[in-house]
């Protein structure tokens, strides 16, 4: 959660240089970026997005258990060291700083983040399943779908309903 804290900090420290921008400039490009990152995650536009395609190297955790899984935590809730499957934390990471929200909404949005990740890596660790990798892959792309869309949804109702 501070990872995503730290990462949400940060957007929110650049909401500045959105501040000239008029509300309805800021709300159309917060609508063409959430519907720009739905067409990509339905497979209809290639966009390329800034990412590492790896995961944290195990060394983080080799030698030092716990400072390792606190660092390993650290940095996958901030979403930048690791491979992000969906473009929703990109829709986001643009948008937060564009909706111009105040600092304790910004950083509660940084917090979800990073407790959806680490949500993420205690479920794998919680199951314990052979077979949980397989399921996974199977409704990702549903899931990322899933979610692209009801951004999208959510934002256009919000902004425009």
């Amino acid at each position: 959660m501070l990872g995503g804290t730290l990462s949400a900090a940060v957007a929110w420290l650049l909401s500045g240089l959105a501040a000239p921008l008029p509300p309805p400039g800021r709300t159309a490009a917060i609508l063409v970026i959430a519907a720009l990152g739905a067409a990509r995650d339905l497979g209809l536009v290639s966009l390329r997005l800034p990412q590492n395609a790896r995961q944290i190297p195990q060394e983080v955790l080799l030698g030092r258990l716990r400072a390792g899984a606190l660092q390993f935590g650290f940095e996958l809730g901030t979403g930048v060291r690791t491979y992000l499957p969906a473009t929703t934390p990109y829709v986001l990471a643009l948008g937060l700083p564009l909706s111009h929200q105040g600092p304790a909404a910004t950083l509660l949005t940084g917090a979800a983040f990073g407790a959806g990740r680490a949500l993420s890596a205690a479920l794998t660790y919680l199951s314990r399943s052979p077979s949980r990798a397989a399921l996974v892959a199977l409704r990702l792309p549903v899931l990322v779908k899933t979610t692209a869309l009801a951004a999208l949804t959510a934002l256009t109702w919000l902004y425009l309903g």
